[in-house]
Parts: structure tokens; sequence; C-alpha cells
């Protein structure tokens, strides 16, 4: 892999150990159940470790729209498969949008 492609490796692992906090807090019942709750905070950690790797050569701003952009659409598309939360037409497409923005910055990037 060629060294300009580490930094969006790390980015996408960050987003998706982001995906897994988020779904973990939810199965942590408001922090109440210990296994859960210790791999919210686990995961948490892991994800800002690794968005830290990226921001050391990917600017800022990009690195954190596209962290937070995998974050929204997987934990939003797993809030739809493991908790039935809705699939609205206008959710999906609003889904849809977010993946866009993160291609567009992701080919727009300098590196």
């Amino acid at each position: 892999m060629p060294a300009a492609q580490l930094p969006w490796l790390y980015l996408f692992a960050a987003g998706l150990f982001e995906i897994a906090w988020a779904v973990s807090m939810k199965y942590s019942n408001g922090l109440t159940r210990p296994l859960p709750t210790a791999l919210t905070f686990g995961f948490g950690f892991v994800s800002f470790y690794l968005l830290s790797l990226a921001t050391e050569r990917l600017p800022i701003g990009t690195s954190y729209a596209v962290w937070t952009g995998i974050g929204a659409v997987g934990t939003a598309i797993l809030g739809m498969v493991l908790f039935s939360e809705s699939y609205h037409w206008l959710r999906l497409a609003s889904i849809l949008l977010v993946v866009g923005g993160i291609v567009g910055l992701r080919l727009t990037a300098a590196s």
C-alpha cells in the first residue's frame, strides 16, 4: 500500500470504530451495563487514536468530516437493522447525500 493511502486507511478504520462505540453505547442502556459500557469507551479510544493518526497527514476538516460521515452513515444503517429504526425514503436519501459528501471529500483530497 502506498504511504499516501495509509492515513485514509486509519481514517476509515476510525470511522468503523466510531460506529462500534455508538452501537455499543446503545446496548449499554445509559452506561449502566458493564460490558457494553467498557466496549463503548474502548472503541471510542481506538476511534480517536486512529483519527489522530490520520490527521497527521490529512487536513483536519476533511478528516473530521469523513470520520463523522462514516460514523453517521454506519450508525444510521445499523440503527435500522438492529433497532428497527425508520426506513423512510427521506432518511435513506439523506444517508446517500452523506455518502456522496464523503466520496467528494476523498476525491478532492490532496493526499
